[in-house]
């Protein structure tokens, strides 16, 4: 399939290249097929799906991370959402599937390239799994997600610093801070990913009020979004 990529970011097309996890419904490994053909809408309308995750880091103060999405990204540029949400790769260490290794270790590594967080500062066992979600979501004609959703909660204080070409903004919430967010972002011109939207609508309120002892007992469902 050829795709004209020449109006894109340059790093943001080597990118597509990575080789992503497909999976069935149910999430189990079905292949693997790049990050370009995963995420053109020809191919989601055909029923491609594939894994990933979506990270929620807090710090001590129970406030919540989330970045604007750089400009140059090819889906979703310039969207607000959770503090990383990427995809684990088809290779042997993200495919480990016992205590969501793969998936962890594939979010200590998107939370190095976006944001400058040394992997050394997490360890795995530092990210609590709560669920998956699936749902699909068209960025544009060309381009959307379709996505089983690993949802990882992390509560450290770390030093970040974002990288320009995946983040161009962040900030700190509170959960009252992030209703008016989500309230206003249309009035104030700010586009919310439709993922974190559907977290944030069905899920994160719950969670967040008892992050000292998060509620795990839904780490087998795929909730279908």
């Amino acid at each position: 399939m050829s795709v004209d990529l020449s109006s894109y970011d340059e790093e943001q097309v080597r990118l597509m290249e990575e080789c992503c996890i497909l999976v069935d419904g149910d999430d189990k490994v079905i292949g693997h097929e790049s990050k370009l053909n995963c995420h053109l809408m020809e191919n989601i309308n055909k029923g491609m799906l594939h894994r990933a995750f979506s990270v929620f880091l807090f710090n001590s103060e129970g406030k919540l991370l989330l970045q604007q999405r750089a400009d140059e990204k090819i889906t979703f540029p310039g969207y607000w959402t959770n503090t990383c949400c990427s995809h684990p790769l088809h290779r042997e260490e993200e495919l480990v599937a016992e205590n969501q290794q793969g998936v962890r270790f594939a979010a200590r590594r998107k939370l190095e390239h976006e944001l400058g967080i040394k992997p050394e500062n997490i360890s795995l066992d530092e990210f609590t799994f709560l669920t998956r979600i699936h749902y699909l979501a068209p960025s544009d004609e060309k381009w959307g997600e379709h996505e089983v959703d690993y949802i990882l909660f992390l509560q450290k204080d770390v030093d970040f610093q974002a990288v320009p070409n995946e983040v161009q903004n962040t900030m700190w919430v509170s959960p009252d801070e992030l209703k008016d967010l989500m309230a206003t972002a249309d009035e104030k011109g700010l586009k919310i990913t439709p993922w974190f939207k559907l977290i944030v609508e069905n899920f994160i309120f719950k969670w967040w009020a008892d992050l000292g002892n998060l509620d795990t007992s839904e780490q087998e469902v795929v909730h279908k979004m």
